[in-house]
Protein backbone atom coordinates (compact mmCIF):
# COMPACT_ATOMS: atom_id res chain seq x y z
CA UNK A 1 0.00 0.00 0.00
CA UNK A 2 1.78 2.87 -1.41
CA UNK A 3 0.14 6.10 -0.37
CA UNK A 4 -0.04 8.23 3.56
CA UNK A 5 -2.93 9.88 2.80
CA UNK A 6 -5.25 8.37 5.38
CA UNK A 7 -8.44 9.28 3.72
CA UNK A 8 -7.37 7.16 0.65
CA UNK A 9 -4.46 4.24 1.32
CA UNK A 10 -1.17 3.72 3.12
CA UNK A 11 2.15 3.79 2.15
CA UNK A 12 5.39 2.70 3.73
CA UNK A 13 8.07 4.46 5.19
CA UNK A 14 10.77 4.03 2.38
CA UNK A 15 10.21 5.25 -0.55
CA UNK A 16 13.81 5.70 -2.32
CA UNK A 17 14.14 2.89 -4.78
CA UNK A 18 17.87 2.71 -3.13
CA UNK A 19 16.31 2.07 0.19
CA UNK A 20 17.83 4.03 3.46
CA UNK A 21 21.01 2.82 5.24
CA UNK A 22 19.94 0.41 8.08
CA UNK A 23 16.14 0.49 6.93
CA UNK A 24 16.09 -2.54 5.36
CA UNK A 25 19.36 -4.02 6.67
CA UNK A 26 19.21 -7.61 8.34
CA UNK A 27 19.22 -6.86 12.23
CA UNK A 28 22.53 -7.35 14.11
CA UNK A 29 24.40 -9.86 15.45
CA UNK A 30 22.84 -10.72 18.63
CA UNK A 31 19.70 -9.37 18.45
CA UNK A 32 16.53 -10.65 18.71
CA UNK A 33 14.49 -12.14 15.74
CA UNK A 34 12.03 -10.55 14.13
CA UNK A 35 8.79 -10.47 15.85
CA UNK A 36 6.81 -9.42 12.73
CA UNK A 37 8.67 -12.50 10.50
CA UNK A 38 6.08 -15.12 9.57
CA UNK A 39 3.03 -13.07 11.12
CA UNK A 40 3.48 -9.28 9.41
CA UNK A 41 1.71 -9.99 6.35
CA UNK A 42 4.22 -7.31 4.54
CA UNK A 43 7.31 -8.93 5.86
CA UNK A 44 7.22 -11.27 3.40
CA UNK A 45 10.93 -11.05 1.38
CA UNK A 46 12.04 -8.87 4.02
CA UNK A 47 11.26 -5.31 4.75
CA UNK A 48 7.89 -4.70 3.32
CA UNK A 49 8.89 -0.86 3.09
CA UNK A 50 12.20 -0.68 1.04
CA UNK A 51 11.94 -1.29 -2.50
CA UNK A 52 14.90 -2.56 -3.76
CA UNK A 53 17.69 -4.09 -1.87
CA UNK A 54 20.17 -1.66 0.43
CA UNK A 55 23.20 -1.85 -1.07
CA UNK A 56 25.28 -1.06 2.06
CA UNK A 57 22.97 -3.71 3.96
CA UNK A 58 24.16 -6.07 1.11
CA UNK A 59 27.71 -5.74 1.71
CA UNK A 60 27.25 -5.96 5.56
CA UNK A 61 25.73 -9.67 5.03
CA UNK A 62 28.75 -10.11 3.02
CA UNK A 63 31.07 -9.51 5.33
CA UNK A 64 32.70 -6.35 3.22
CA UNK A 65 33.43 -3.16 4.94
CA UNK A 66 30.61 -0.22 4.66
CA UNK A 67 31.90 2.05 2.16
CA UNK A 68 33.06 5.65 4.49
CA UNK A 69 30.40 7.79 1.91
CA UNK A 70 27.33 5.53 2.99
CA UNK A 71 24.30 7.37 4.54
CA UNK A 72 23.94 7.51 8.17
CA UNK A 73 20.70 8.62 9.51
CA UNK A 74 18.92 8.25 12.88
CA UNK A 75 16.49 5.81 13.42
CA UNK A 76 12.90 6.99 14.28
CA UNK A 77 11.96 6.21 17.90
CA UNK A 78 7.97 6.36 19.31
CA UNK A 79 9.51 9.43 21.53
CA UNK A 80 9.86 10.93 17.66
CA UNK A 81 6.16 10.26 16.67
CA UNK A 82 5.35 11.24 20.11
CA UNK A 83 6.96 14.40 19.80
CA UNK A 84 6.31 15.20 15.74
CA UNK A 85 2.19 14.12 16.01
CA UNK A 86 2.16 16.82 19.39
CA UNK A 87 3.70 19.50 17.04
CA UNK A 88 1.60 18.68 14.29
CA UNK A 89 -1.79 18.36 16.98
CA UNK A 90 -0.65 21.26 18.74
CA UNK A 91 -0.61 23.23 15.75
CA UNK A 92 -4.01 22.24 14.74
CA UNK A 93 -5.34 23.11 17.78
CA UNK A 94 -3.49 26.91 17.35
CA UNK A 95 -5.43 27.42 13.93
CA UNK A 96 -8.57 26.21 15.31
CA UNK A 97 -8.65 28.67 18.14
CA UNK A 98 -7.59 31.53 15.34
CA UNK A 99 -10.74 30.61 13.05
CA UNK A 100 -12.67 30.06 15.96
CA UNK A 101 -12.81 33.42 17.64
CA UNK A 102 -11.68 35.14 14.14
CA UNK A 103 -13.86 33.31 11.14
CA UNK A 104 -16.90 31.50 12.52
CA UNK A 105 -18.85 34.82 10.79
CA UNK A 106 -16.70 34.67 7.75
CA UNK A 107 -17.16 30.93 6.48
CA UNK A 108 -15.84 31.99 3.15
CA UNK A 109 -12.65 32.30 4.33
CA UNK A 110 -12.73 28.79 6.41
CA UNK A 111 -13.83 26.76 3.24
CA UNK A 112 -10.61 28.42 1.54
CA UNK A 113 -8.69 27.51 4.29
CA UNK A 114 -9.96 23.82 4.06
CA UNK A 115 -9.65 23.79 -0.08
CA UNK A 116 -5.93 24.87 1.02
CA UNK A 117 -5.56 22.22 3.53
CA UNK A 118 -6.48 19.61 1.18
CA UNK A 119 -4.65 21.05 -1.57
CA UNK A 120 -1.47 20.60 0.82
CA UNK A 121 -2.58 17.63 2.24
CA UNK A 122 -2.22 15.95 -1.42
CA UNK A 123 0.73 17.56 -2.49
CA UNK A 124 2.73 15.57 0.91
CA UNK A 125 0.89 12.39 -0.26
CA UNK A 126 2.88 12.31 -3.32
CA UNK A 127 6.00 13.68 -2.22
CA UNK A 128 8.92 11.30 -1.90
CA UNK A 129 9.70 12.40 1.34
CA UNK A 130 7.73 14.01 4.29
CA UNK A 131 8.25 17.90 4.33
CA UNK A 132 7.68 19.42 7.71
CA UNK A 133 7.19 22.84 6.52
CA UNK A 134 4.42 21.81 4.42
CA UNK A 135 2.92 18.82 7.26
CA UNK A 136 2.81 21.76 9.78
CA UNK A 137 1.34 24.36 7.17
CA UNK A 138 -1.66 22.06 6.67
CA UNK A 139 -2.04 21.21 9.72
CA UNK A 140 -2.44 25.40 10.39
CA UNK A 141 -5.07 25.73 7.64
CA UNK A 142 -6.64 22.47 8.68
CA UNK A 143 -6.76 24.22 12.08
CA UNK A 144 -8.57 26.79 10.53
CA UNK A 145 -11.03 25.49 8.65
CA UNK A 146 -12.16 23.04 11.98
CA UNK A 147 -11.71 26.03 13.89
CA UNK A 148 -14.53 28.04 11.96
CA UNK A 149 -16.86 25.72 11.45
CA UNK A 150 -16.94 24.47 14.92
CA UNK A 151 -17.17 27.77 15.91
CA UNK A 152 -20.35 28.73 13.32
CA UNK A 153 -21.54 25.25 14.60
CA UNK A 154 -21.49 26.00 18.24
CA UNK A 155 -23.08 29.35 17.85
CA UNK A 156 -26.47 27.48 16.64
CA UNK A 157 -28.66 27.23 19.93
CA UNK A 158 -29.62 23.64 19.88
CA UNK A 159 -26.06 23.00 18.63
CA UNK A 160 -24.30 24.93 21.17
CA UNK A 161 -21.68 22.06 22.79
CA UNK A 162 -21.22 19.88 19.51
CA UNK A 163 -17.86 20.01 19.23
CA UNK A 164 -16.64 20.06 22.36
CA UNK A 165 -18.91 16.72 22.09
CA UNK A 166 -17.29 15.70 19.19
CA UNK A 167 -13.69 16.46 20.89
CA UNK A 168 -14.33 13.87 23.49
CA UNK A 169 -15.60 11.40 20.72
CA UNK A 170 -12.50 11.51 18.84
CA UNK A 171 -10.65 10.68 21.82
CA UNK A 172 -12.67 8.20 22.80
CA UNK A 173 -12.61 6.51 19.39
CA UNK A 174 -8.73 6.90 19.46
CA UNK A 175 -7.98 5.49 23.02
CA UNK A 176 -10.23 2.69 21.86
CA UNK A 177 -8.43 1.76 18.93
CA UNK A 178 -5.13 2.24 20.08
CA UNK A 179 -6.60 -0.63 23.18
CA UNK A 180 -8.17 -2.93 19.99
CA UNK A 181 -4.89 -3.22 17.76
CA UNK A 182 -1.93 -3.41 21.27
CA UNK A 183 -4.66 -6.46 21.95
CA UNK A 184 -4.69 -7.74 18.65
CA UNK A 185 -8.04 -7.25 18.75
CA UNK A 186 -8.02 -5.58 15.51
CA UNK A 187 -5.16 -7.07 13.16
CA UNK A 188 -3.76 -5.34 10.40
CA UNK A 189 -3.60 -7.55 7.30
CA UNK A 190 -3.15 -7.48 3.70
CA UNK A 191 -6.62 -8.12 3.33
CA UNK A 192 -7.97 -5.84 5.75
CA UNK A 193 -6.13 -2.93 4.36
CA UNK A 194 -7.15 -3.83 0.76
CA UNK A 195 -10.98 -3.81 1.61
CA UNK A 196 -10.40 -0.97 3.58
CA UNK A 197 -9.29 1.00 0.92
CA UNK A 198 -12.37 -0.10 -1.32
CA UNK A 199 -14.13 0.91 1.47
CA UNK A 200 -12.43 4.19 2.14
CA UNK A 201 -12.78 5.44 -1.93
CA UNK A 202 -16.64 4.41 -1.76
CA UNK A 203 -17.41 6.73 0.76
CA UNK A 204 -15.70 8.92 -0.64
CA UNK A 205 -17.05 9.17 -3.97
CA UNK A 206 -20.56 8.97 -2.23
CA UNK A 207 -19.51 12.26 -0.85
CA UNK A 208 -18.30 13.88 -3.75
CA UNK A 209 -21.47 12.81 -5.46
CA UNK A 210 -24.04 13.63 -2.80
CA UNK A 211 -21.96 17.54 -2.72
CA UNK A 212 -22.37 17.46 -6.71
CA UNK A 213 -26.10 17.17 -6.00
CA UNK A 214 -26.28 19.20 -3.49
CA UNK A 215 -24.69 22.14 -5.64
CA UNK A 216 -26.43 21.99 -8.56
CA UNK A 217 -29.56 20.10 -7.46
CA UNK A 218 -30.46 22.14 -4.44
CA UNK A 219 -31.48 20.92 -1.10
CA UNK A 220 -29.74 17.52 0.57
CA UNK A 221 -28.38 16.11 -2.31
CA UNK A 222 -28.72 12.50 -1.92
CA UNK A 223 -29.76 12.57 1.39
CA UNK A 224 -26.51 11.77 3.20
CA UNK A 225 -26.56 14.97 5.49
CA UNK A 226 -30.07 14.16 7.47
CA UNK A 227 -32.11 11.85 8.62
CA UNK A 228 -31.85 8.19 8.70
CA UNK A 229 -29.31 8.05 5.82
CA UNK A 230 -27.57 10.97 7.11
CA UNK A 231 -26.99 8.88 10.60
CA UNK A 232 -26.23 5.96 8.75
CA UNK A 233 -23.26 7.68 6.32
CA UNK A 234 -22.38 9.22 9.83
CA UNK A 235 -21.49 6.16 11.63
CA UNK A 236 -19.75 4.14 8.69
CA UNK A 237 -17.44 7.50 7.90
CA UNK A 238 -16.71 7.19 12.00
CA UNK A 239 -15.92 3.33 11.82
CA UNK A 240 -13.39 3.84 8.71
CA UNK A 241 -11.67 6.67 10.39
CA UNK A 242 -10.88 4.07 13.81
CA UNK A 243 -9.93 1.59 11.27
CA UNK A 244 -7.68 3.88 9.29
CA UNK A 245 -6.18 4.78 12.63
CA UNK A 246 -5.35 0.76 13.10
CA UNK A 247 -3.14 0.97 9.93
CA UNK A 248 -1.82 4.58 11.58
CA UNK A 249 -0.54 2.44 14.66
CA UNK A 250 0.76 -0.42 12.24
CA UNK A 251 2.66 2.11 10.05
CA UNK A 252 4.02 3.23 13.13
CA UNK A 253 4.94 0.14 14.82
CA UNK A 254 6.56 -0.96 11.30
CA UNK A 255 8.72 2.09 10.84
CA UNK A 256 10.27 1.38 14.21
CA UNK A 257 10.53 -2.32 13.70
CA UNK A 258 12.32 -1.68 10.50
CA UNK A 259 14.60 1.25 11.35
CA UNK A 260 13.10 3.54 9.08
CA UNK A 261 14.56 6.96 9.59
CA UNK A 262 14.09 9.75 11.92
CA UNK A 263 12.70 12.35 9.38
CA UNK A 264 9.69 9.46 8.79
CA UNK A 265 8.10 9.95 11.99
CA UNK A 266 6.55 13.25 10.44
CA UNK A 267 5.15 11.08 7.81
CA UNK A 268 3.54 9.34 10.91
CA UNK A 269 2.51 11.88 12.45
CA UNK A 270 0.77 13.39 9.22
CA UNK A 271 -1.10 10.52 8.91
CA UNK A 272 -2.62 10.45 12.31
CA UNK A 273 -3.84 13.99 11.96
CA UNK A 274 -5.45 13.80 8.85
CA UNK A 275 -7.39 10.86 10.60
CA UNK A 276 -8.04 12.49 13.38
CA UNK A 277 -9.02 15.61 12.04
CA UNK A 278 -11.19 12.93 9.53
CA UNK A 279 -12.76 11.56 12.84
CA UNK A 280 -13.70 14.82 14.17
CA UNK A 281 -14.76 15.53 10.76
CA UNK A 282 -17.66 12.68 11.11
CA UNK A 283 -18.32 13.00 14.60
CA UNK A 284 -19.23 16.71 14.11
CA UNK A 285 -21.59 16.05 11.65
CA UNK A 286 -23.18 12.90 13.38
CA UNK A 287 -23.65 14.53 16.53
CA UNK A 288 -25.23 17.89 14.54
CA UNK A 289 -27.48 15.38 12.63
CA UNK A 290 -28.57 13.71 16.21
CA UNK A 291 -29.24 16.68 17.48
CA UNK A 292 -31.17 18.39 15.31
Amino acid sequence: MRSSNPVFSRRGFSRDNNGYAGFDAPPQAGAAANPYAGTNPYAQGGNPYAQGGNPYAQDAAQGTQTPPYAPQTRRMTMDDVVLRTGMTLGTVIAGAAVGWIFLTKSLGFAVGAGLIAMVLAFVQSFKRKPSPALILTYAAFEGLFLGALSGAINDVPKLAGAPMQAVMGTMAVFVAMLVAYKTRIVRVTARFTRYLMIALLGFVLLSLVNVLFMAFGGGDGLGFRSGGLGILFGVVGVVLGALCLALDFKQVEDGIAYGAPREESWLAAFGLTVTLAWIYMELLRLISILRD
